[in-house]
Formats: structure tokens, C-alpha cells, sequence
């Protein structure tokens, strides 16, 4: 089995920050693309931002120069730091993984989200 589990959601003002947290659980043996997305009340599901295991970026253009992914593969963690947040941040934000298991076997595993919501 494998968890993650996500944190570090709150409330916020506008031009203020957050940093989540997404830490993985179970039968790791790697985590090659980690991903962050986010789903606001009444709104699909949109990519935030990725990084890969070698540590390479991107990122939605909506989110460019404010936020940043960053990983510590040692923890089978993945981190967004979020600077300048704006209303339209608000949302739940959900970690997600491509996960290779200690059995070999492989699958893309998702947390259950954590809220942030950007006051105005």
C-alpha cells in the first residue's frame, strides 16, 4: 500500500504565503514525477505544478514566479511554497505521485487534499 498524505493548508490574506507539504507513506521504493494540483469550488481539476526526480520544473503560467515545487526524495516528500497568494488560489490543493513499489509494481498515487482558501 501506499499513502500520501498532504499538509500545511490554511487560511491566508491576500500577499501572503503558505508552504505545503506531501509526504509519501508505505511501500516506496521511488517516486519518479511528483505533481501538485488544485480544484476551486465549481472548477475542474487543473495542474499546478510538476518536478521530476532529476528535479526539473514546471509550472501553470497563473502560477509562475510565485509559487515553487521543490522535493526532498530522501523523505519521499514534495513541497510547494506559495508567495503572493491571491484569491483565486483558493482551493484544495492535492499532491499526487508516479510510484514505484518495492514489489516492482507501479501506479500514480494521490492524497486527499488540503485546503487553502486566500481571504481578500
Amino acid at each position: 500500500q501506499v499513502q500520501l498524505a498532504e499538509s500545511g493548508g490554511g487560511l491566508v490574506q491576500t500577499g501572503g504565503s503558505l508552504r505545503l507539504s506531501c509526504a509519501a507513506s508505505g511501500s516506496v521504493l521511488r517516486i519518479n514525477a511528483m505533481r501538485w494540483h488544485r480544484q476551486a469550488p465549481g472548477k475542474q481539476r487543473e495542474l499546478v505544478a510538476a518536478i521530476t526526480i532529476g528535479g526539473n520544473t514546471n509550472y501553470a503560467d497563473s502560477v509562475k514566479g510565485r509559487f515553487t515545487i521543490s522535493r526532498d526524495n530522501a523523505k519521499n516528500t514534495v513541497y510547494l511554497e506559495m508567495n503572493s497568494l491571491k484569491p483565486e488560489d483558493t482551493g484544495v490543493y492535492y499532491c499526487n505521485g508516479d510510484v514505484q513499489k518495492y514489489d516492482l509494481g507501479y501506479g500514480t498515487y494521490w492524497g486527499r487534499g488540503t485546503q487553502v482558501t486566500v481571504s481578500p
